[in-house]
């Protein structure tokens, strides 16, 4: 750390995001129960943050960090916030308050623009896709921002592959892959031998227990109408 007891950097992290159509945290609790049924191992002690923009302005935060935690997930903070009431009520529970992207963006007053002679469309820039050589072994996590990943080798039971784009696995995927990370829903997961963990392309994931008759082959996976759908490779 360059000589430093302690340095603040900045790092990517994938956390899940549960969106709340309405202000039922009797309904959170039953689904929480049924994503730990599907998958106990890996749902335990998973962080998650909770999208609160669609629930009116009384909000009782302490309950629904209660009811998230009751369930042995990690509630790191929440996101959607419309008024300064819900983000001192949510800190006041020891939450975070997160912005998105897109919230920033809306947030941010326009500035009036000033006429100006066309210039012509600047070249689309190119994000070259991330390679990595080799085994991705238990425990590790690869993450390929703005990019697509290539895997040149297998990915292995307990390991994370990630990627904004799309994720080719020149090898077995038997752990993770979590393609579209950043909500590109037209990115693919290809691989030439399916027993994964977990799929995921945008937020819509599949278990190894769901995967089926497609396990144990190459396979294109994308999502379709919100479902996922897998194409033969071979």
């Amino acid at each position: 750390m360059s000589g430093q007891e302690i340095e603040f950097k900045g790092t990517n992290f994938t956390l899940s995001v549960v969106y709340l159509g309405k202000n039922d945290l009797t309904s959170l609790n039953n689904k929480l129960m049924e994503k730990v049924a599907q998958a106990p191992q890996f749902f335990n002690c998973a962080p998650i943050v909770v999208n609160i923009s669609e629930v009116d302005d009384a909000f009782d935060f302490d309950q629904l960090k209660e009811v998230v935690e009751a369930q042995d997930f990690v509630l790191v903070g929440v996101t959607g916030c419309k008024t300064a009431e819900q983000k001192t009520a949510a800190r006041a529970a020891g939450l975070a308050v997160m912005t998105s992207g897109s919230q920033q963006a809306t947030a941010k007053p326009s500035k009036p623009t000033e006429e100006k002679a066309p210039t012509p469309p600047a070249a689309p820039s190119v994000v070259p896709s991330k390679i990595v050589r080799g085994q991705i072994r238990s425990g590790q996590q690869i993450y390929a921002q703005n990019t697509d990943l290539v895997v040149i080798g297998s990915v292995g039971n307990g390991a994370e592959v990630i990627a904004d784009g799309n994720i080719h696995i020149y090898g077995a995927l038997r752990g993770r892959a979590i393609a579209g990370a950043s909500g590109r829903k037209d990115s693919k997961i290809f691989c030439q031998n399916l027993q994964a963990e977990l799929i995921s392309i945008a937020g819509v994931y599949m278990l190894h227990e769901q995967i089926g008759e497609h396990a144990d082959s190459p396979q294109c996976i994308q999502i379709e109408d919100q479902q996922i759908v897998f194409g033969n490779l071979s």
